[in-house]
Order: C-alpha cells, then sequence, then structure tokens
C-alpha cells in the first residue's frame, strides 16, 4: 500500500461544516450490548485549539461502559507495516477509566459489541487511581491475549495527546506519545507469544558443595542472658472492680500489658559468607518446545476500531483516528491535526483559569464589602440603640 493511498484513516472532526458534524452518527455505531451504555457526544470540550477540528467522541455520563465502532474497508497488515493511532484528552483529570481503542476483524457484530468481543489489538491510555497511570498494548495470538511486559506511563495532565502504535514486519514494535518514542522492541521479547528460545538444562543439577548464601550468620554472636523476655505482662497495678461478678464476668485476673524490657526475637548478627560462590549458573539447552513464527504481527480481515471502555468521571474526547501502512504519514498527520492545536489549547486553558481566579477574587471581595457594610451598619444602630436609652439632659451638659 503506498503513501498516496493513505491506506485507511478515519477522523472524526476533519472539517468545518456542520454537515460533517451530523456525519460521524453515520460512520459510528453504538452498541445495544446493554441498555445502561453511556452515550457519546461531539465536544471540543472547556478548552480547545481550534473550536471546528477539536470535535471528537467525548463521553457525557458518569460511572458508565461505553461501546461505539467504525467500520472500513477490511484489509492485511501481512508484509506491512500497521500504524495505529489518535488523540486522547481527558480534560476530566479522569480518576478511573479506559482511553484506549480496540482494533478488530470485519467480522464484529457491531450492535452487540462489548467486552466480551474479541479483537485483534488493543492500544492507549489506562486510568486507575495512583497506582494505574499506563498505556497498554495487547495483542491477540492464536486466540489468546498477550500484553506488553515493559511498563509505558501515560499522560495525565488533561489536555489532547497523540497516541501511536506501530507494528513492523521484521516483528519490531515501538510506541510514540505525542510523536516522540516512549517504548520500542521485539514483539516476541517483550510479549509472551513463543516459549523461551533457551530453558535450564534438566540433566545438570547444582553441585551439592555449591554454597551461594551471601550471608551467614556471626558464629561468634551470643544471645544475651538478659533477652528473654516476656512479650505482655500482668498489669498487678490493676484492682479488681467492686461490681465485678463472677457468675457473669468469670474469674477476674490481672489484665496484660506490654511489656517494655521485650526485645523481640534474638536472632545472631550477619556476616560476610566466606564460602560464598555467586549464584550458580544453570546451564541452558534449546527449548525442545520451541518453534518460532515470523507471523506474530500479521492479522487477516482487519476492518474496525472501537471504543469499549468504563469511566467513572466521564470527560474524555476522542480524535483524529487514523490507520495506515505509513509511519511517515502517521507523524505528518498527527502533526497537522495534534501538533497545530495543542499549543492553542493549552493557552486557552492558562487563560480560562486565570480568569476564573479573577472572578474568584472579585467575589471575595464584594463578600468581604457586603460583611463590611452590614458590621459597621450594625455598629451605627447600636449605638443609636444606646444613645435613644440613655439620653442627655441640658443640665448634664
Amino acid at each position: 500500500m503506498h503513501r498516496a493511498v493513505q491506506a485507511h484513516a478515519i477522523c472524526i472532526s476533519r472539517g468545518n461544516s456542520e454537515p460533517i458534524a451530523r456525519g460521524w452518527r453515520k460512520r459510528w455505531v453504538s452498541s445495544e450490548s446493554r441498555p445502561d451504555l453511556g452515550t457519546f457526544q461531539l465536544s471540543a470540550g472547556k478548552f480547545y485549539g481550534d473550536p471546528v477540528r477539536d470535535r471528537g467522541l467525548q463521553t457525557s455520563e458518569n460511572s458508565k461502559f461505553y461501546a461505539i465502532s467504525s467500520r472500513f474497508k477490511p484489509f492485511s497488515n501481512k508484509g506491512k507495516t500497521l500504524v495505529i493511532q489518535y488523540t486522547v484528552k481527558h480534560e476530566q483529570k479522569i480518576d478511573c477509566g479506559g482511553g484506549y481503542v480496540k482494533i478488530f476483524s470485519s467480522d464484529l457484530d457491531q450492535k452487540n459489541l462489548s467486552g466480551a468481543s474479541p479483537y485483534y489489538i488493543m492500544f492507549g491510555p489506562d486510568i486507575c487511581g495512583s497506582e494505574t497511570k499506563k498505556v497498554h498494548v495487547i495483542l491477540n495470538y492464536k486466540n489468546k491475549l498477550h500484553p506488553i511486559k515493559k511498563p509505558i506511563r501515560c499522560k495525565v495532565d488533561g489536555y489532547t495527546h497523540l497516541y501511536t502504535l506501530i507494528i513492523r514486519p521484521d516483528q519490531t514494535y515501538e510506541v510514540k506519545i505525542d510523536n516522540e518514542v516512549a517504548a520500542l522492541g521485539n514483539l516476541e521479547d517483550d510479549l509472551d507469544f513463543l516459549p523461551p528460545r533457551k530453558i535450564n538444562d534438566p540433566a545438570v543439577k547444582k553441585p551439592s558443595d555449591w554454597d551461594d548464601r551471601a550471608h551467614i550468620d556471626d558464629p561468634n554472636d551470643i544471645k544475651p542472658e538478659d533477652w528473654d523476655e516476656p512479650e505482655y505482662i500482668m498489669d498487678t497495678s490493676d484492682e479488681k472492680p467492686e461490681d465485678w461478678d463472677h457468675a457473669v464476668h468469670g474469674e477476674w485476673s490481672y489484665p496484660m500489658v506490654k511489656n517494655p524490657l521485650y526485645k523481640g526475637v534474638w536472632k545472631p548478627r550477619q556476616i560476610d559468607n566466606p564460602n560464598y560462590r555467586g549464584v550458580w549458573p544453570h546451564p541452558q539447552i534449546d527449548n525442545p518446545h520451541y518453534s518460532p513464527d515470523y507471523n506474530i504481527y500479521s492479522y487477516e480481515n482487519i476492518g474496525a476500531i472501537g471504543l469499549d471502555i468504563w469511566q467513572v468521571r466521564a470527560g474524555t474526547i476522542f480524535d483524529n483516528f487514523l490507520i495506515t501502512d505509513d509511519e511517515d504519514y502517521a507523524e505528518d498527520f498527527g502533526d497537522e491535526t495534534w501538533g497545530e492545536t495543542k499549543d492553542p489549547e493549552k493557552e486557552m486553558n492558562i487563560r480560562q483559569a486565570e480568569e476564573e481566579q479573577q472572578r474568584e477574587r472579585v467575589a471575595e471581595e464584594e463578600y468581604f464589602e457586603q460583611w463590611l457594610k452590614k458590621k459597621q451598619g450594625g455598629k451605627r444602630e447600636s449605638q443609636k440603640d444606646r444613645t435613644k436609652k440613655s439620653p442627655i439632659g441640658k443640665e448634664e451638659l
């Protein structure tokens, strides 16, 4: 597939007319797999670089599953590079939810799309709490899903970011965020598709005299005589309550308290092992169960892209979907879409934040002025009342 063909490209908002804005509902099919699925809307969000070009699919309801997909002309990436690219913007600064896409075969039942629908590739950011902030790369191989073993951290700043996955015929891959490399490697090495090439020789065992203990107990270290103190002792300063009923409460005894002299379990100090020989290098042999597969990267009948996600706090915007076989075209496409609006988007967000801070300052000042006027008015009224209650006669003056 040549660059002139531009492979397969799907884009939500590449125009500037209202008919194009309405047309996304024809290209995207909402799932009906369950009645309570969340709905998407077309939006550029609260801040953006361009009000038309930055419109994308936005999740609109909190604590919902979402499922929507778009079909395109089926193709195979056998012998070709596969590039999957799109932008995602968590402007709500998502606390828990997915921002990834899935690639399906052309026989996907779009009306019944759900988490149970088989897919070829899952790619993109996933965020949940402070622990999970990663980029998924999950590939289907012989009907089994294989996640990447490398940790890839996603962006969490609330702005639009460009995510790109490249899978090449030489079985190498590359993950780019904002057109910069975030991870790369070999599919066979970084995903557990195949058994290992080498295994430990089962016919060879570690020599019995091989000492692989780096540290040992010091034979000259002796436990002190006063070490053995119980962890808890009776509190003899306590007294039996006067209303203690043996029939109800049982036999009274002194309560147990923590022993301040308790030192814990004694262990001899550790010293370097003079006989330490290091970790024993187990000899390896070729794995008889290993068989190379040079088509791990390829998929037949690729025909749909979809969003099958869960979000606690809605507001994520997906846009600029692209599937192609041309890495350069994908990079240029990213620069022409995300690249041209990312800076104005940040400027608008900063300006909005400054305006909000100014409104808050004005509101605080107005509140303080009203509070001060009310307090001063109360003082004047109080002074008038005291004058009325205690009039001063001319004789006193």
